[in-house]
């Protein structure tokens, strides 16, 4: 194959173009080396060379590689050759493309062409490369770049599989033979045109004899007839998948197929007893559930639905029956109250039916069966029961206490038929109107009544059993307090009455009506007049309209009024008060005051005076008021000039008055304090705190001693002496307290206290309060205090105080005198 010319081999071989799809231009032959075929390409010639024969550059195969190659040495894949080559060396083959240098390598010098790794085709079926022949010292191409395929040729190594496995299917119950269940299919990832590695074959290996499944197709169907889903509702099937058409050394893959019996409605209802019996209590409210009864099915969903209904039975209309849809039990519920006294038993007839019937199970019918209910009544003790649960009754407003009204009646509908006793709610009678009687229950007033205030009274009754206090049955008084003429007519509204200055004789300044809380069955008729003081005035008069109809709007018009009973402006109850006079003054008289006499038909008749009100008023030429009440005189005949001069005399005066009086109160002199120092006005407070028992100058002691110690009369005790003073006991100035009576000793304090004050030069000329703690002449023993031993006769030696230190120097000369006298500086 080396030279321009295609060699006799290559020539012999071109039959074999037929074979396999040319890529490009070139000749074609057998390798005799590797045997597979060999490709001849020319180069792209150059313009001047288009008339002359074309020469062949490059000779290579086009190669087959098996995948899956175990072998510990490269695989040979096959060898590429120019004719550029002259096999002095100097040429090199480099190779490009898919997995060149990586899975595929080329001996730069031979050509020659291997796979370094294992191939998978599933992963990749052919290789696209590129090769190439350059200058070995200057690396430029020798050659254009030609490209060639490498494919992987495929070896049975995948099994099938079932991509969409496991699966779940179903077939209804009772379906006859062969019904189609699933089809199921696996795939073969070999080479489905090369050889029988991806033809599949199906079996069952797990799942007959009730079902089988078609070879070629996957197809899976019932092998039995009439499967029973109540007897069996689930199978699970194993399909085998197996390549070269299910041939020795073929691979296989499995899949499970879970087929469930889908329900039909094949089963009729069947209730497991023929006879119930339930027993309930008489007291057992209504709507209330009696009891649940069911009939089986063995079917389920909507083919287990069923209908119950009672066929016959006694007590019509006391039972219903419906069907719970949650567990299509029968609920039987009561319709009518139940009386152990009237019937004690009651017997029923029930049927269950298939809501949903299929055609096809007609022959397993029928769908539907029936059963006996026996409902038993058991006695309970129930609260006595009214006679009329709503007692309606009457009474006059004016009845007196201990009216009777009306009686109520109950009764034991037990057989024990105990005695009752009545007695009223009474928080349905708060203020106590009414009593009952207990064993009677008669119903009378136990408080005056008033309509006006009650009209209706609601009362709750109870009934109580007398051995059974518990059992309290309740019934309904309904009270109406009939009316009576006890109130007298009143003004319907406060009328305010204006009354024009100008205002012309006869004319009409207030109509007036009544109201009455009375209500007679026969309606108000109210009669006006003036009471008697004022009946024959001057000023007014009063006109009852009597049920009097007007046609003009102004009903004030006096000429307008008629007796046209069919207009539409009539004055039922009303009357008119109109003026006798004009020239109303309100200077004269700003206010009339009208005593109106109110009367109705009442039997005996009420009446009431009523005072109108008339205020005179200033009005402007349409009648409207401008201003109302009295005017204040204005003084005639006086000039403004005259009035200014009064008013500023008067003013004088008052200025001369003012000044007098101050000059007065500045003469006036305090008699004992300042004026800034009232002592009924001020408090002074001092925080001032003694020396302790080193400081003998900040109080006397001897005004702490015994009120029988006398102090010279003739000495302030507000007063702080400017010398030092003296203390002596007198003894014969004043007698001792302690000589006299009790009820003496505070007489004759008070009255010492008194002289002093009232001899006192320097006491305050008014009255002032004067304060003395005086306790008394003491107990026998007389007091306690150390405070007073100075002025005592005691045998007590005190001279011992001088060896107890300068702490008690004081002590020691108060107390260690003993000539019965002491000085204070």
């Amino acid at each position: 194959m080396m030279g321009g010319r295609c060699s006799g081999i290559c020539r012999a071989l071109a039959l074999l173009a037929f074979l396999f799809p040319l890529r490009e231009r070139g000749c074609w032959g057998l390798n005799p080396s590797s045997g597979d075929l060999e490709k001849s390409q020319h180069s792209d010639p150059n313009p001047w060379e288009a008339l002359l024969r074309h020469k062949r550059s490059w000779v290579w195969n086009q190669f087959f590689v098996l995948e899956e190659y175990t072998g510990n040495e490269p695989l040979y894949v096959g060898k590429l050759h120019s004719d550029v080559d002259k096999g002095d060396g100097k040429v090199k083959y480099v190779l490009t493309g898919e997995g060149a240098t990586s899975i595929f390598t080329i001996d730069e010098n031979t050509g020659d062409i291997h796979a370094t790794k294992r191939l998978d085709r599933e992963a990749q079926p052919y290789y696209t490369l590129q090769a190439q022949a350059v200058d070995r010292v200057t690396n430029i191409p020798v050659e254009p770049r030609s490209e060639f395929v490498v494919k992987v040729q495929d070896i049975n190594d995948n099994e099938p599989k079932f991509l969409d496995g496991p699966y779940l299917a179903g077939v209804p119950e009772m379906s006859p033979l062969g019904t189609m269940v699933v089809q199921v299919a696996a795939t073969d990832a070999d080479d489905p045109t090369y050889g029988n590695s991806a033809r599949v074959v199906y079996s069952i290996t797990h799942g007959q004899p009730y079902f089988s499944v078609e070879p070629k197709t996957g197809v899976i169907r019932t092998a039995l007839p009439n499967m029973d889903r109540e007897t069996r509702d689930q199978y699970v099937l194993v399909i085998q998948a197996k390549d070269m058409v299910g041939q020795m050394g073929g691979l296989s893959g499995t899949t499970s197929v879970t087929v469930t019996l889908t329900d039909v409605n094949d089963n009729p209802p069947r209730f497991t007893h023929k006879n119930y019996q339930y027993t309930v209590l008489e007291s057992l409210p209504v709507q209330s559930v009696v009891a649940r009864i069911k009939a089986a099915d063995a079917d389920i969903g909507s083919n287990a639905e069923m209908d119950y209904r009672i066929m016959d039975g006694d007590g019509p209309g006391m039972f219903n029956i419906t069907t719970d849809e949650n567990t299509q039990d029968g609920v039987i519920i009561l319709l009518k109250p139940l009386d152990f006294e009237t019937k004690s038993s009651f017997f029923l007839r029930i049927e269950a039916t298939n809501r949903n019937i299929d055609s096809n199970f007609l022959s397993l019918g029928p769908f539907s069966d029936t059963t006996s209910v026996k409902v038993m009544v058991e006695d309970v003790n129930e609260p006595p029961v009214f006679s009329t649960p709503l007692s309606k009754m009457v009474v006059s407003e004016d009845a007196r206490v201990g009216t009777s009204i009306g009686r109520v009646s109950a009764h034991d509908p037990d057989t024990s038929n105990d005695a009752i006793r009545y007695s009223i709610d009474r928080n349905t009678d708060l203020e106590r109107f009414f009593n009952v009687d207990a064993l009677s229950g008669v119903i009378s007033t136990a408080k005056p009544l008033d309509r006006e205030a009650n009209l209706v009274h609601n009362l709750t009754i109870f009934a109580i059993e007398s051995q059974d206090p518990t059992q309290i049955g309740r019934g309904i008084a309904l009270i109406t307090v009939l009316d009576i003429n006890d109130n007298a007519p009143v003004f319907a509204i406060d009328y305010e009455t204006l009354l024009c200055e100008n205002a012309m004789p006869g004319q009409v300044i207030q109509t007036i009506s009544a109201v009455d809380k009375d209500e007679p069955l026969s309606g108000h008729r109210f009669y006006f007049a003036l009471a008697a003081p004022v009946a024959g005035n001057l000023n007014f008069t009063l006109r009852d309209n009597k049920g009097l109809c007007y046609s003009s709007q102004l009903p004030g018009v006096t000429n307008n009024v008629s007796l046209n009973t069919e207009a539409e402006n009539c004055l039922y109850n009303t009357a008119s008060i109109l003026t006798k006079r004009g020239g109303f003054r309100r200077r004269e008289q700003a206010v009339y005051r009208l005593p109106v006499l109110i009367v109705d038909s009442g039997s005996p008749a009420l009446s009431s005076t009523n005072t109108l009100s008339v205020r005179v008023c200033d009005c402007d030429s349409d009648g409207v008021a401008l201003s109302c009440g009295a005017v204040a005189y204005t003084a005639t005949g006086l000039s403004t000039g005259a009035l200014l001069a009064i008013l500023g005399c008067i003013i004088t005066l008052l200025v001369m008055v003012l000044l007098i009086v101050t000059m007065r109160r500045r003469r006036k002199e305090p008699l004992i304090l300042e004026e800034e120092r009232d002592i009924r006005e001020n408090i002074v407070r001092y925080d001032d705190e003694g020396g302790g028992e080193e400081d003998t100058e900040a109080f006397d002691m001897v005004a702490l001693r015994n009120l029988n110690v006398i102090r010279d009369p003739n000495v302030r005790r507000d007063v702080t002496p400017d010398t030092p003073t003296f203390f002596h006991y007198p003894s014969t100035t004043r007698p001792s307290y302690k000589s006299l009576p009790d009820n003496v000793v505070f007489r004759e304090f008070i009255w010492e206290r008194l002289k002093d004050a009232d001899v006192d030069p320097s006491a305050p000329p008014y009255d002032s309060l004067q304060t003395y703690a005086f306790e008394g002449s003491g107990s026998v023993a007389e007091s306690l205090s150390s405070l007073e031993s100075l002025s005592t006769d005691s045998d007590q030696n005190y001279d011992y105080l001088s060896n107890w230190g300068p702490r008690f120097k004081k002590l020691a000369d108060l107390y260690g005198n003993s000539d019965g006298t002491s000085v204070f500086s």
